[in-house]
C-alpha cells in the first residue's frame, strides 16, 4: 500500500439523483473492498472545441505574502462561470502552497449547488497532471479494484447531499510543495419569482493572493437586466464591476489581499459566503422562445401578462413535539404572513396534526380579512406536543378538497393544491412510508397538486421528495434555524400565484424528436417552462410550437417560431458562449427527468429500461450520475482515484473552507513522485468520517469522550475508567444554572480482568426552572418539585414544561430543547437481554452551538471555550496503522495517537466512524486536574471548586 498516492477526495451529489437506486447493484465485498474516502479538487477551463484545457502551474509568486502562522497560503483561487442561454459551465480552480519546512495536511472544501452535475477533474501535483474519464459503475469499480491490487490505487470518492453539494480535499503536502486543483461542473438555472440566480458558493478559507470571481452571461433573447446584491457584505461593497451590453454581460469580483481581510490588521478573510448574480431576459408578448442551434432546440416559456388562477389551498402542518421552540415560532410567523397574501378569490384551510388530526375548518372557507385573521389566531394558540400522523393528515386534507369538488365549490378554472409542513418521520398512524405513498396516490385527484416542505436536517426529505414528485408538486428543504420563516415564505411565493394550468407543448413530428418534458401540470408566475428536444432533419429553418392551456378568462393558444439563422450568427461571433449549449442543457433536462420517471416506476422492468438510457446519456455526455463513475488516472495509467457514490445520501454537508487537518496518514512516498521532490501525498486507508454532518461533542460507548474542537475542526478523545455508581460531572456552568451529570454502572462481568463501565443514568438540572430531568435505560422522567411526570422507552411522545421540551423516540432517542437556544440528545444502546457481559447504556451529545457561560466547566463543559491546541510532528506509532504526534494544550506536551471513535447518531448499532486524537491516562494534560476531580455525590450537583 506504499505506492498509494495518499491524498483523500469526497464530493457530495444531489439528492435528487436517488443514490438508493445503485445500492442494489454494488456487491458487499466491493463496498469492503472500496471502504476508503479520497481527497482533492477540479475544474478545467473549456476550449472552443469543447475540450479541456490543461492549466499549468506558475511558479512565480508576487505580491503581498499571505501565509498564516502554519506557513500556509492560497496563491490563486480563481471562479469562472459562463452561462450561455440558461445553461452555467462553472470552472473553480485553487492553487496552494505550504512554505513551512514540514509535511501538513490541508483540507479543501468546495460547494456547487444542488442538481450541478460534476463532468471533470484535474489535479497538478510537481508537473504531473490527473485527469478524469466517466465509465460505467461496475467497469470503473472493476479497473479500481484492479489497480488497487497491484498497490496502485490512491482510494474511493465517496459522495453523498443535502441542500448544496460538497467536494472536499485532504492532502498532506510537504514544505515547499505546491498544487493545483480544478473542478468543472454544469447545472441550468431556473427563473424563481421574475428571475434567473446563480450562486457560487465564495469560501476560500483563509485570504488568497489573488482572488478572482468571473461570470460571462450569453443570452440571445437579450439581457433586461443584470443585478448583484451585496451578499458578502458591505465589507466589499463597490468591489464588483458590471459590463451589460444587449445580449451579454461580464460581472467581475477582485478584491485585493487588503480588500479580503476582515480588519486592516486581520489575518482572517472575509470573503465567506455565496456570490450571487441574477438577471432576466427581454421577452416578447408571445410569451416562448425557440432557440435551434447544432442539432437540438431549447422552448423557454415565461408568461407574465396574465391573471392569476384562483386557488383552492390546504395548509396541512405538522405540530408534533418536534416542532416545539424556534421551529413552531418561525412555522406560525411565516403562516401569517402567508394568510395575509391570500387573494379574495382564493379558498382556504388549516389541518394540523401531531398523532391526532384537527382542522381548522371542516371545509374550505373564502380567504376574507376575518377569515384570515381568525386562521391567524388559531395558528398562534397551537402548542407543539405528541406524535406525527402524516398519513391520516394527508387523506383528510385530500377529503376536504374531493367534498369541495363534488359540492361545486370550487372555480373550474382554479388550482388545487395541498402544502405539507413536517419536520419528521411518522410516529404514530400508518409508519410504512411506501403505503404512505400508496394512499396518497391513490386518493389525491388527478389535478390537485402536493408540496412538501421538511425542516430541519433530520427530516426523511427522500420521502417527502417522493410524495411531491408523485402528485405533480415540488419539495424544498427547510433548514430550522433563524432563517425558517424566510425560507417558507419563499417558497410560497413561487407557487402562490398560478398562471396557466394543463400547459401542453405541441411540435410538428417530422421535425422533431426526443422531446424532454412536453406537458406541465401547472405554471406559476416568475418560474419558467423550459422544453428540450432533437431536430430531426438538418435543414430546418423554422420549428413552430403550438401551446395550449388553461387561463383565468378563457383557453390559451400560443404559437411561438424559431429563427435559426440569428442564433446561428450571434453564437459563432461570441467567442465566449458554449458551442454545444443546446446539447448539453438538453442532457441535462433528460438526464434529471429519467431518474425522477425511474424513482416512479411501477415495475422493475421498467426501471432496467430507464436505468439503461441513463447510463447511456451519462457515457455520452461524459456527467456523473448514479449509473456511472469517474475514473481518475495519472499520465500512464497506474496510479487510479475513483469517484463514486454512497449508501446512505441523506447526510448533510459542511461549509467550504482551506484548513489544517491532523497529519493522521503515513508518509511513504509514492513511486511517480519525481526523485528531486519531496515526500508528496502518503497513503491512506481512512475510514469513512462524519464530515458531512454537523459534529457534537459527545460521550457514548464505555465511556468514549470525543470532545470536537469547532475552530479547529478537530476531535480529542480520551477514555475514563472507573467504577460502577460513580457520578461523573460532564457540565457544570452556574451562570446559567445547568448541570449534566452521568451515573456509571458496570457490565455483567470482567473481560481480561477489566470491568467496562458506561452511563446507565444521565441527570439534566436547570437551576434557573427549577426542572430536573433523570434519564435511565428504562425511564424519562421530569421532575418539577413535588410534581413529576415520566415516559417508557416503549412511548414516542413528548413533555413540555416550563419552556423545557423533553421529546422521546421510541427506543431510540430522548432530545431536550431548552427555551430554543439549547438542545441536547441522549441516545438509547439495547443489547441482546442474555447477553453474558453487556448491558444498556446510554449516550450524550451536545451540539456546539449551545451557549453556555464562561464559567462552565466539567469534563465536557471546561471545552465549550475552546482552548488553543497545537498538533504537530505526526511519527509512527508502535502500531503502523496508528501514527503518533505531539499536542500542546493548557501548558501540556501530550503524545497523542491517531485513531477512530464512534459516532451513533446516524447508525445506533454499528456507529459511524470519526477521526480523532487520542490522549492517553484518562485524558491527563487535556483536562484540568485528574478524572476523579470531577466525581459528585448526586445526579444533580454542581461540580465544587474546579
Amino acid at each position: 500500500m506504499k505506492q498509494l498516492i495518499g491524498f483523500l477526495l469526497l464530493f457530495f451529489v444531489s439528492e435528487i439523483r436517488s443514490f438508493d437506486l445503485i445500492i442494489d447493484e454494488i456487491t458487499d465485498d466491493l463496498e469492503n473492498l472500496f471502504d476508503l474516502e479520497v481527497d482533492g479538487f477540479l475544474s478545467s477551463p473549456m476550449t472552443r472545441n469543447g475540450r479541456y484545457q490543461r492549466s499549468t502551474l506558475n511558479d512565480e509568486d508576487s505580491g503581498e505574502s499571505v501565509e498564516g502562522a502554519d506557513k500556509i497560503s492560497i496563491q490563486n483561487y480563481k471562479v469562472q462561470s459562463t452561462i450561455t442561454s440558461r445553461l452555467v459551465n462553472t470552472m473553480i480552480q485553487s492553487k496552494v502552497v505550504n512554505k513551512a519546512k514540514h509535511a501538513q495536511n490541508l483540507v479543501f472544501d468546495v460547494q456547487i449547488p444542488k442538481g450541478a452535475f460534476i463532468h471533470n477533474f484535474t489535479m497538478n501535483v510537481n508537473g504531473i497532471t490527473f485527469t478524469s474519464s466517466i465509465r460505467e459503475k461496475s467497469a470503473a469499480r472493476q479497473q479500481y479494484a484492479q489497480a488497487r491490487a497491484r498497490g496502485k490505487a490512491a482510494g474511493i470518492v465517496r459522495s453523498s447531499a443535502l441542500d448544496m453539494q460538497n467536494f472536499k480535499a485532504e492532502l498532506n503536502v510537504p514544505g515547499g510543495t505546491k498544487v493545483q486543483f480544478e473542478i468543472h461542473y454544469q447545472e441550468v438555472i431556473q427563473r424563481k419569482l421574475g428571475a434567473y440566480e446563480h450562486v457560487i458558493s465564495l469560501q476560500p478559507g483563509r485570504i488568497a493572493k489573488h482572488l478572482e470571481v468571473d461570470v460571462r452571461i450569453i443570452e440571445p433573447q437579450g439581457l433586461r437586466f443584470v443585478r448583484v446584491p451585496n451578499s458578502l457584505g458591505d465589507h466589499f461593497a463597490g468591489i464588483t464591476t458590471i459590463s451589460q451590453g444587449e445580449k451579454k454581460a461580464h460581472v467581475s469580483f477582485k478584491p485585493t489581499v487588503a480588500q479580503q481581510r476582515k480588519c486592516p490588521t486581520c489575518s482572517a478573510t472575509a470573503v465567506d459566503g455565496n456570490f450571487v448574480v441574477t438577471y432576466d431576459v427581454r421577452r416578447e408578448a408571445k410569451a416562448g422562445e425557440l432557440e435551434i442551434f447544432n442539432g437540438y432546440f431549447i422552448h423557454y416559456f415565461a408568461p407574465d401578462n396574465l391573471d392569476p388562477l384562483p386557488k383552492n389551498i390546504l395548509f396541512v402542518i405538522d405540530v408534533s413535539g418536534s416542532m416545539w421552540g424556534l421551529k413552531m415560532k418561525q412555522t406560525v410567523e411565516a403562516m401569517k404572513t402567508i394568510l395575509g397574501d391570500l387573494r379574495p378569490e382564493d379558498l382556504f384551510s388549516i389541518i394540523d396534526f401531531n398523532h391526532n388530526v384537527r382542522s381548522w375548518r371542516d371545509d374550505l372557507v373564502t380567504a376574507t380579512p376575518s377569515q384570515t385573521e381568525d386562521a391567524k389566531k388559531y395558528i398562534q394558540g397551537i402548542q407543539p406536543n405528541g406524535g406525527t400522523n402524516i398519513n391520516e393528515a394527508l387523506l383528510r386534507a385530500i377529503f376536504i378538497l374531493k367534498e369541495a369538488s363534488n359540492l361545486g365549490m370550487l372555480d373550474p378554472n382554479s388550482i388545487s393544491m395541498i402544502i405539507l409542513v413536517s419536520d419528521g418521520d411518522p410516529t404514530v398512524g400508518e409508519l410504512k412510508l411506501t403505503t404512505i405513498q400508496r394512499n396518497v396516490k391513490q386518493n389525491i385527484p388527478d389535478d390537485v397538486s402536493l408540496f412538501s416542505l421538511g425542516i430541519g436536517f433530520d427530516v426523511d426529505y427522500d420521502f417527502l421528495e417522493r410524495l411531491a414528485h408523485e402528485n405533480h408538486g415540488m419539495a424544498q428543504r427547510i433548514f430550522g434555524n433563524q432563517e425558517t420563516s424566510s425560507q417558507m415564505k419563499q417558497f410560497y411565493n413561487k407557487v402562490s400565484t398560478p398562471l396557466l394550468k394543463n400547459v401542453e407543448f405541441n411540435y410538428p413530428r417530422e421535425s422533431v424528436s426526443g422531446v424532454t418534458q412536453g406537458s406541465f401540470h401547472s405554471y406559476f408566475g416568475g418560474g419558467e417552462i423550459v422544453v428540450a428536444g432533437k431536430v430531426d432533419t438538418d435543414n430546418v429553418q423554422h420549428l413552430q410550437s403550438v401551446i395550449t392551456a388553461t387561463a383565468a378568462n378563457a383557453d390559451l393558444v400560443l404559437e411561438t417560431l424559431a429563427d435559426v439563422e440569428g442564433l446561428d450568427d450571434f453564437l459563432k461571433k461570441e467567442e465566449h458562449a458554449d458551442p454545444k449549449f443546446t446539447e448539453r442543457l438538453w442532457a441535462y433536462l433528460t438526464i434529471n427527468q429519467l431518474l425522477a420517471e425511474r424513482n416512479l416506476a411501477p415495475t422493475a422492468a421498467l426501471k432496467r429500461n430507464i436505468s439503461k438510457s441513463i447510463l447511456q446519456m451519462s457515457l455520452d455526455h461524459h456527467i456523473v450520475t448514479p449509473f456511472t463513475a469517474m475514473l481518475i488516472e495519472n499520465p500512464d495509467g497506474d496510479e487510479r482515484m475513483l469517484a463514486d457514490s454512497p449508501k446512505d445520501p441523506k447526510r448533510g454537508c459542511c461549509p467550504g473552507t482551506l484548513g489544517v487537518a491532523p497529519n493522521s496518514l503515513d508518509n511513504s512516498t509514492p513511486p511517480w513522485v519525481k526523485p528531486t521532490a519531496k515526500t508528496l501525498f502518503s497513503s491512506a486507508l481512512k475510514a469513512p468520517t462524519l464530515s458531512t454532518i454537523p459534529s457534537f461533542t459527545s460521550v457514548d460507548n464505555d465511556p468514549h469522550f470525543i470532545i470536537h474542537l469547532l475552530k479547529r475542526q478537530e476531535n480529542i478523545c480520551f477514555n475514563i475508567d472507573s467504577e460502577p455508581g460513580k457520578i461523573l460531572n460532564l457540565v457544570s456552568d452556574p451562570d446559567s444554572g445547568v448541570v449534566i451529570n452521568g451515573q456509571l454502572t458496570g457490565a455483567k462481568t470482567h473481560v481480561n480482568k477489566k470491568m467496562s463501565t458506561y452511563f446507565g443514568k444521565i441527570g439534566f438540572y436547570f437551576k434557573n426552572k427549577g426542572l430536573k430531568v433523570e434519564i435511565s435505560t428504562e425511564t424519562i422522567t421530569l421532575k418539577d418539585g413535588s410534581y413529576s411526570t415520566m415516559l417508557s422507552w416503549s412511548d414516542t411522545g413528548s413533555i413540555i414544561r416550563k419552556r423545557l421540551l423533553v421529546s422521546v423516540k421510541k427506543n431510540s432517542k430522548v432530545t431536550i430543547t431548552v427555551d430554543a437556544e439549547m438542545s441536547f440528545l441522549v441516545l438509547l444502546h439495547r443489547v441482546w437481554k442474555n447477553h453474558p457481559v453487556n448491558v444498556d447504556f446510554l449516550g450524550i451529545y451536545i451540539p456546539p452551538t449551545n451557549q453556555f457561560s464562561s464559567s462552565a466547566h466539567g469534563l465536557i463543559g471546561q471545552f465549550m471555550l475552546e482552548p488553543e491546541v497545537r498538533i504537530y510532528n505526526e511519527r509512527p506509532g508502535q502500531d503502523p496503522e496508528k501514527p503518533e504526534a505531539t499536542m500542546e494544550v493548557k501548558g501540556h506536551k501530550l503524545t497523542v495517537t491517531s485513531g477512530l471513535q464512534k459516532d451513533y447518531r446516524t447508525d445506533q448499532v454499528f456507529g459511524t466512524k470519526v477521526h480523532c486524537w487520542f490522549v492517553h491516562n484518562s485524558g491527563k494534560g487535556f483536562i484540568d486536574g485528574h478524572y476523579k476531580d470531577y466525581f459528585v455525590p448526586n445526579l444533580y450537583s454542581f461540580l465544587k471548586n474546579p
